[in-house]
């Protein structure tokens, strides 16, 4: 550029694309989302714009209804190229008869909330990115915006969630992180009963910190102690202290609220993002299980303490070095302990045996968290008694 020569800082069709959405999203209230949507869509000659967003208990997508939105039923997310954008994270385009169909999938830190379709005449390059731009940023919006408003949380419900169910879904952090070194996904069942069972957790710099724990007992009792649980996990964890201080200070602080007959088994964990070097923390918690190569390499059986709230000894931190592609799965006893009609009790090797076969679709951690809890549900003939709940790290490399 020569000297005193201005750059061109004129608005191109891109920029007044993307800025129609960033002019208008700090003061949108949340109803109005859908409106600039198909406010943007128009602008790209797109038509039926619809935003759909996950139910809790993931097996459908559910259209967000606003002006200018295009309505329908829900669909189903195992059977739909809506469902398969969602599971795969990638845009599918569908041919129609009046012209493309694009669905892209609205993400958020890795975290899928949802998917945005739009049709067009032809998709070429440059309406792929632009729809990629403007499907990131509606994404955006609808996180920031969820905290002000219940009206998301109504188009997610399915049906009637009990009031211990709606405190652990408020507890709960994104279900799931995808990063370049690591990835984390989860999921909670019976999603509108849920009560005892919760996980956290956080990227600080390198170090991914994970906690998953089961409450004793159903109900209202049992998700007030998790809360208890998580909030003091997170208050330790961010005082930047070691596993054994975590322990013992959920320890303290259940035993010293509900007293000597209540306890919370944990799972703690550290993943060095950079290393691959895994601690963990067992307090009476069924041991996790490593996959590697896409499947069930062994369970992480390791020295345990007592749970959380009896007052147990300093535990003893366990460590592996992962390798590149290694999972770890975590999960809570009322996924094995579950009984047939018959009365048998559904077990770890059932588990295992579903692990590898979803393993060896080559698919997402997000998917296959999802698709492990769904077909251990189904291998369960539907039960879920007591809350069963995954949680799967991936380590990137």
């Amino acid at each position: 550029m020569r000297p005193g020569r201005r750059t061109d800082r004129s608005e191109s069709f891109g920029e007044a694309l993307l800025g129609a959405v960033l002019d208008r999203a700090h003061e949108l209230p949340p109803h109005l989302i859908g409106p600039l949507v198909a406010d943007v869509v128009k602008l790209l000659r797109g038509r039926r714009p619809q935003v759909l967003l996950q139910d809790y208990g993931q097996l459908l997508l559910v259209p967000l209804s606003g002006e200018g939105l295009m309505d329908g039923e829900p669909q189903v997310i195992d059977d739909s190229e809506a469902g398969r954008c969602f599971l795969d994270a990638v845009p599918v385009e569908l041919a129609e008869d009046d012209g493309v169909r694009v669905h892209l999938p609205l993400l958020d830190g890795g975290d899928q909330v949802g998917v945005m379709a739009v049709t067009l005449d032809s998709v070429d390059d440059d309406d792929r990115r632009l729809l990629q731009r403007i499907s990131g940023l509606v994404a955006d919006l609808l996180v920031t915006k969820h905290g002000y408003s219940d009206l998301f949380f109504r188009v997610r419900r399915g049906e009637a969630m009990s009031v211990a169910a709606e405190i652990q879904w408020s507890l709960l952090p994104p279900l799931a992180m995808i990063m370049p070194r690591v990835a984390v996904a989860g999921i909670l069942e019976p999603a509108y009963g849920v009560a005892g069972d919760s996980f956290d957790y956080a990227l600080n710099g390198d170090i991914l910190h994970v906690v998953m724990i089961d409450a004793m007992g159903h109900g209202l009792d049992a998700a007030t102690m998790a809360t208890v649980a998580i909030g003091a996990y997170r208050h330790a964890r961010r005082a930047d202290i070691g596993l054994s201080e975590i322990y013992d200070f959920m320890d303290r602080a259940v035993a010293q609220q509900f007293g000597p007959e209540h306890f919370v088994t944990a799972q703690m964990m550290q993943l060095d993002t950079t290393t691959g070097q895994l601690q963990w923390v067992n307090a009476g918690h069924p041991p996790p299980i490593l996959v590697r190569q896409h499947r069930v390499a062994r369970r992480l059986t390791a020295p345990t303490t007592l749970p959380v709230g009896l007052g147990g000894s300093e535990p003893r931190i366990s460590e592996l070095k992962l390798e590149r592609g290694d999972r770890v799965l975590c999960f809570s006893d009322g996924l094995v302990e579950e009984h047939y009609t018959g009365g048998e009790e559904f077990g770890e090797d059932q588990l295992i045996d579903c692990v590898n076969q979803l393993e060896r679709t080559g698919r997402g951690i997000r998917a296959v968290t999802r698709s492990l809890s769904h077909t251990l549900k189904r291998a369960r003939g539907g039960h879920t008694t007591d809350d069963a709940t995954l949680l799967m790290v991936e380590w990137r490399g």
